[in-house]
C-alpha cells in the first residue's frame, strides 16, 4: 500500500484531498496543528470523519516543529507528499503578517528539509492564484511573469514556490506547485465569502460586497480541485535534458524537476452572479453593504487551464449554481440552519 503525507489534513482542501486518497487505496498520514484561526470544532469533525478509515493516521503538530515532522517522514516514508497546510487569507495577512512568516515560510522550509532527508517520489505543494498579483493580462498563464504580489499572503506563497524550486534543483526532488483559484464547497472555511454570505443572509444581516460588486473570480468547486490534484499525483515532473525539450506553454523548469500548474474552473464568474446563486440556493435575498476594494485584493482572477488539461485530461464538471447548492445543503445540515 502506498503512503501519502498530507499537511493541513484537517483543513478544507486537505480534508477533501485526504478523503480522495483514502478512496483510491492510499494510507494517509494527516499532519495538522488544529490551530484556532477559525473554529477548531470544524477541523476536529473533518479529522473525525477521516479517522473512520483505518488507513488514516493523524499527527497533531505544527510544521515548525521539525522533530515531529522529521519523525513522521522517518516512520512512514511517504511516496507522495501533498503540502496544503498554510496560514490563509489576504486580509488577515495585513493584520498578522508574522503568522504567515512562521506557518508559510518556516513551515514549508521544514517540510522541504524532511523531504530532502526522506525523498518522496513526488512533492505537490499548494500556492495561490494571488501569486499573479498585479498582472492584468488574462487568463493567467503559468509561464507569465509573476513578480508583483499585492498582499503578504501572496508574497509568502510565491516565496514558497522559489524555495521549492531551489530544493528541486539541488536535491532532485520532483515538485509540482499548484496555483489554486477561489476554491469553494462543503466543509469550507468560515472566513471565506460563501460561508460568510450564507451565514449573514440566513440571519438577516447585510453582507459586505467589496469593490461595489465589480469583481470576478474563477470559482473552483472542491471536487474538481481534488480530481485535478489526484490526476497530477502520477505526473511527476522530470528535469529536461535541454530547454528545447520543454513543450510550448509548459512551466517546467529548465534546471529542475519542477512545474507550476494552475487549478481553476477556467471561466471567471461575476461576484454579483455568485451572490445571486447563493440567494437562489437559500431562497432568500441578500442585504448588501457596497464597500470599496479591500487592501491587497485584485479585481479579477482567471485561470488558463491548458497546461492542466494537457497533463491530465482534466475538465471541470461543476458550475457555480450547482456547487453553491451543494454547499448550502451541507451548511443547513451541519449547522441545522
Amino acid at each position: 500500500m502506498r503512503t501519502a503525507l498530507v499537511t493541513g489534513s484537517a483543513g478544507f482542501i486537505g480534508f477533501h484531498t485526504a478523503q480522495r486518497l483514502l478512496k483510491e487505496g492510499y494510507r494517509v498520514i494527516g499532519f495538522d496543528s488544529l490551530n484556532d484561526y477559525y473554529d477548531v470544532t470544524l477541523k476536529e469533525h473533518r479529522h473525525g470523519l477521516l479517522g473512520e478509515n483505518r488507513n488514516f493516521h493523524a499527527v497533531i503538530a505544527r510544521l515548525e516543529e521539525p522533530e515531529k515532522l522529521m519523525a513522521a517522514f522517518a516512520q512512514h516514508n511517504p511516496s507522495v507528499v501533498i503540502h496544503l497546510a498554510a496560514q490563509a487569507g489576504v486580509r488577515y495577512s495585513i493584520e498578522a503578517p508574522r503568522d504567515y512568516l512562521n506557518a508559510n515560510l518556516a513551515g514549508t522550509f521544514e517540510l522541504l528539509e524532511a523531504a530532502r532527508a526522506y525523498p518522496p517520489e513526488h512533492m505537490l505543494l499548494a500556492s495561490t492564484s494571488s501569486a499573479y498579483g498585479a498582472n492584468t493580462k488574462m487568463p493567467y498563464k503559468e509561464t507569465d511573469k509573476a513578480d508583483w504580489q499585492m498582499s503578504f499572503y501572496a508574497a509568502t506563497k510565491k516565496a514558497c514556490e522559489s524555495m521549492a524550486h531551489s530544493y528541486a534543483h539541488l536535491y532532485g526532488l520532483p515538485t509540482t506547485m499548484f496555483r489554486f483559484f477561489t476554491v469553494y464547497g462543503p466543509w469550507g472555511r468560515p472566513d471565506m465569502a460563501l460561508h460568510k454570505f450564507t451565514r449573514a443572509i440566513l440571519a438577516d444581516r447585510p453582507i459586505d460586497v467589496y469593490n461595489r460588486g465589480e469583481m470576478k473570480r474563477d470559482f473552483t468547486y472542491v471536487s474538481d480541485l481534488v480530481d485535478a490534484i489526484w490526476r497530477l499525483v502520477s505526473v511527476a515532473p522530470v528535469r529536461p535534458k535541454a530547454p528545447a525539450d520543454i513543450a510550448q506553454g509548459d512551466s517546467l523548469s529548465p534546471v529542475a524537476p519542477f512545474r507550476v500548474v494552475n487549478i481553476g474552473n477556467g471561466s471567471p464568474v461575476a461576484l454579483m452572479d455568485y451572490i445571486r446563486a447563493i440567494e437562489a440556493a437559500l431562497g432568500k435575498e441578500a442585504k448588501m453593504n457596497m464597500m470599496p476594494m479591500q487592501a491587497g485584493d485584485v479585481p479579477a482572477t482567471w485561470a488558463d487551464t491548458a497546461l492542466l488539461q494537457s497533463l491530465t485530461g482534466f475538465t471541470p464538471k461543476v458550475q457555480v449554481e450547482e456547487g453553491v447548492r451543494h454547499f448550502v445543503d451541507w451548511y443547513r445540515a451541519y449547522y441545522e440552519a
